[in-house]
This record gives C-alpha cells, structure tokens and sequence, in this order.
C-alpha cells in the first residue's frame, strides 16, 4: 500500500492560494486569528448554523436583514444542546444598536452558549466584534469589504481553533466556497477599504446632518448623530460609521416611490456599500418576505428608505436629495 502525504493546496474546493491569502487578510483586519470565505454572504450564515445540533436554539435579534429569516426561522426552526445568539449591530435596516460586550459577558455565563455578530453594515474598518467578545464575526463581503458591486462573497472570523476546525471542515464538505478569481477581486478591493470607509463616513455624516433638517423627512436615523438613543454606544464600541443611512419621508408608499424615481445619482438596488450610492425601500424590497404586521412592528414602514451613500462628491449627492424629496413630495411642501 502506497501512503501519499499532500503538501499544500490538494484539490480547489478545500483551498486555493488566493483564497488563503484573502483569509489571512480578513482574519488580520478583525483582529482575529482565523477566516473562512463562503460563496456567499447567507453561505455563510448556513454554514455556521451547522454548528448547531438537533435541540439546540438560536436567539436572534428582531430587526435583521431580510434573507437571514428563511434561513433561522423557518429552516432550522424545527432542526435545533448549544445556544446560538446571533447580533447584526447596526441593524439593517433601522439601524439598531446591541452592546456586544455586554451581551458577550452573559453568552459566556452559560456552558455551550456562543455570540455570532454581522459585521457587514459597519466593516472590519469600523468595528470588531471579536475585540468587544464574540465568538464569531460574519461578513457578507459582497458590500464595503469589496466595495464594488462585482462579487459575492462572505465570511467568518474567529479566534477559537475548535471553532475554526469544525467551521474549515463544514466548509470543505458542503462546498460553498468562492472562486479564485472572486477572493483576487476583494483582495483588490481590501486595498482601498480605508480611503473608502473614510469618505463613505465623512458623506453619510453629511447627508444625515442635511436630511435631519429637512422639512420633508418626517425622521432620520443615523448612529453617528447625537438624535440617535444609542449614540453614546456607538461611540464606544465602533471607531467610525459607514455611508448607511435611513430616514422616513412625509407621506405615504405613493411619496416614497416617486421620491425614488426622481433620483438621479443614487441608484435602485438590494446591495449597499458600493462606491456608488445606492437607495431602496425595505418593504417592498429586502423585507418583502415579511408580513406587514411584522414590517410594522419592526418599524419597517411604506415610507421607509435606506440609503447607502457612496464615494461620489458630497454636494452632488445632497442636491440629488433634495430635488428629489421636492419633486416627490409638492403637495406637502406646497404653502
């Protein structure tokens, strides 16, 4: 019998240089000491549920993105002795705030009980989850870690072994990877994430600051803002915010589309965290799978529009606003 020890990268589904050296670099940026890539940012999410055994629970915060529902609470909901706790901070998209520490000091008082937190609103730029005591960071890099709109990609990072061996074997096994390609392109992207964190802030600032004010915006929701009641928090575990902005228009669903038709800068699109500023409305579009009593409860009404704002220059954009919110909303705005 011939015994054949593999040295290196043995087959493309259980690794690729490219793909490690994207690993190294996101495990780095969040402090961490190891990271998976998944083909997909809910490829992700996937493959960390299958942590979980027959029996086990998962606690979810409310407000979360739209495609993680499927996935926890129909799915698996029959399929889970360990406790997920599962945190996406800001929320997408009401930009709700959960204090990690605190929530990791309690997970860490009950035995088998670990903190997974998405990471994707803020980037590794921003926030680390890991240095605030979670077990687990996701990342959907499809968003600001690649910045542009031309991959799809998540991830995981940790800084546990055991937590990493089970999540690298579940990986090779369900097969869920990214392509070589696709890890050399945010790779690329990575090298730009400070210079674009930056202006993605200094622009979300701005807009926030100028929607605030407007008479046509019934309410505005910005972490970075002394308005928002967890600003203090905020402050305190995230180094910066991000171009993520939400605000309710005056009005009804009828003010909210011809609001988004008459943009001319901002783009319609599910996505955010590109280059190039992007808007949608969550009830109809990334939270459509919910019920309207839910969308409701959760604060996710007709006149609810998310704005990622990107790079583009900052007078420009708030000028789209406002043009758009007039055209939209004449009858409101009329003496």
């Amino acid at each position: 019998m011939i015994f054949i020890k593999l040295q290196g990268f043995e087959y493309g589904r259980c690794g690729n240089p490219t793909r490690k050296c994207l690993e190294q670099c996101l495990a780095s940026l969040e402090g961490g000491k190891y990271a998976l890539c998944y083909s997909s940012g809910l490829s992700a999410v996937m493959s960390v549920t299958h942590l979980l055994s027959t029996g086990d629970h998962i606690i979810c915060f409310d407000d979360v993105y739209g495609g993680k529902f499927p996935i926890i609470w129909l799915l698996f909901k029959l399929l889970f002795l360990k406790q997920m706790v599962w945190l996406e901070t800001p929320t997408n998209p009401t930009m709700k705030l959960a204090d990690i520490a605190a929530v990791a000091h309690i997970v860490r008082k009950h035995c088998g009980a670990f903190l997974v937190v998405d990471n994707t609103l803020m980037s590794s730029y921003f926030q680390r989850p890991l240095d605030c005591g979670a077990d687990i960071s996701m990342q959907s890099l499809s968003k600001y870690m690649n910045g542009h709109s031309d991959v799809m990609m998540g991830a995981l990072i940790t800084n546990q072994f055991d937590v990493w061996k089970k999540l690298h074997y579940i990986q090779k096994t369900l097969g869920a990877v990214p392509s070589p390609f696709d890890c050399y392109l945010v790779n690329r992207g990575l090298k730009t994430l400070s210079v674009r964190m930056e202006k993605h802030m200094q622009n979300g600032l701005a807009i926030a600051m100028f929607l605030e004010s407007h008479p046509l915006v019934q309410k505005l929701i910005h972490p970075g803002l002394p308005s928002h009641p967890q600003h203090v928090l905020a402050g305190r575990q995230c180094s910066g915010f991000s171009g993520m902005v939400t605000f309710y228009i005056k009005g009804g669903s009828k003010e909210t589309e011809e609001f988004v038709k008459h943009l001319k800068l901002f783009t319609l699109a599910l996505s955010l965290g590109d280059v190039e500023s992007l808007v949608e409305i969550p009830s109809i579009m990334t939270h459509a799978s919910l019920s309207k009593k839910e969308r409701d409860l959760l604060g996710i009404t007709e006149n609810l529009v998310r704005l990622s704002v990107g790079i583009e220059t900052t007078k420009d954009l708030i000028e789209d606003l406002d043009q758009a919110l007039k055209r939209s909303c004449k009858k409101l705005s009329t003496p």
